[in-house]
């Protein structure tokens, strides 16, 4: 497993767990980050991560993202 910000951008990954507070993992559920759904690096911009979850493009901060384990 490793964090998403290490993924190669237009890599097709599935997310193997969730991390962070209740609070955190609730909103990034909330936007797609399901375990076992699929997720794709599109780009990274500035320590941001854009990514494609359930059809929809996404951007996320890098500290986010590191809580996304793939």
């Amino acid at each position: 497993m490793l964090p998403l910000t290490l993924a190669e951008v237009g890599s097709s990954n599935i997310i193997r767990r969730v991390g962070g507070s209740p609070g955190v993992k609730k909103h990034l559920e909330d936007m797609g980050f399901v375990v076992g759904g699929g997720v794709t690096v599109v780009n990274t911009i500035g320590g941001n991560v854009i990514v494609t979850v359930k059809d929809t493009r996404v951007a996320i901060s890098r500290e986010m993202a590191q809580k996304i384990m793939i």
